[in-house]
């Protein structure tokens, strides 16, 4: 099991005394008794990621929330701040296996704002993400198996809370599955979708579970 800190990049920017974008980044800090170079390497990643973020925030979406205060200031109605807040959970930490997956929300003006998942699946022995190919190995079929079962799954929702997705849910899953979108718990991975991929903004972000029954494990 590998420890983690938390590490925090946070700031609110301004324009003519305007609080006009705050952001808050939080990433994670191991620490592992698997690798020692494993880790410092996949430390380094989410560092790098955590200071590219905030300089784009710091430069493009300060510099559109600029933009809109001029705008509102030149036509009065109330300016309500932008902002880019980004928090990662971890879902599984066991033995040199952690996971977890990270969302990034952003108001950017408008009624509401939008949030964007990714996760990672790290084996902290050699520094290797996981992939979700590492879960079917002698199964290259696996993509077509596993929409089916989400496929399956929703259809099973539908039956107790119809309009929660598409209408041609079936399709857009097979158009919007991607083999990044998963992460593990104790019990199998879990699979989702980003919003607006396969149902409304209501529903949130889907997610499927298959149980380890059904793969195996990469341990």
């Amino acid at each position: 099991m590998q420890k983690i800190r938390n590490n925090t990049l946070k700031d609110i920017l301004f324009y003519n005394d305007i609080a006009v974008f705050t952001y808050k980044i939080d990433y994670p800090f191991f620490l592992t008794t698997c690798s020692t170079s494993a880790a410092r390497g996949i430390n380094a990643y989410y560092a790098a990621k955590a200071e590219k973020l905030e300089q784009y925030c710091r430069t493009v979406l300060y510099d559109e929330a600029v933009e809109s205060a001029r705008y509102i200031q030149k036509n009065n109605p109330p300016f309500h701040s932008y902002e880019l807040e980004e928090v990662y959970t971890v879902t599984y930490n066991e033995r040199c296996i952690t996971s977890l997956y990270t969302e990034q929300y952003t108001y950017m003006g408008g009624a509401h704002g939008a949030t964007e998942r990714t996760s990672d699946t790290w084996d902290f022995s050699s520094g290797r993400r996981i992939e979700l190919s590492d879960f079917y190995p002698e199964n290259r079929d696996y993509p077509d198996r596993i929409k089916a079962c989400i496929e399956e799954q929703t259809a099973q929702r539908l039956k107790a809370a119809p309009s929660t997705y598409f209408d041609n849910y079936p399709e857009l899953i097979r158009q919007n599955f991607h083999k990044d979108n998963f992460y593990m718990n104790a019990d199998g991975i879990v699979l989702y979708f980003q919003q607006y991929d396969i149902a409304p903004y209501s529903s949130g972000l889907p997610e499927f579970e298959l149980h380890f029954k059904d793969s195996s494990p990469p341990v």
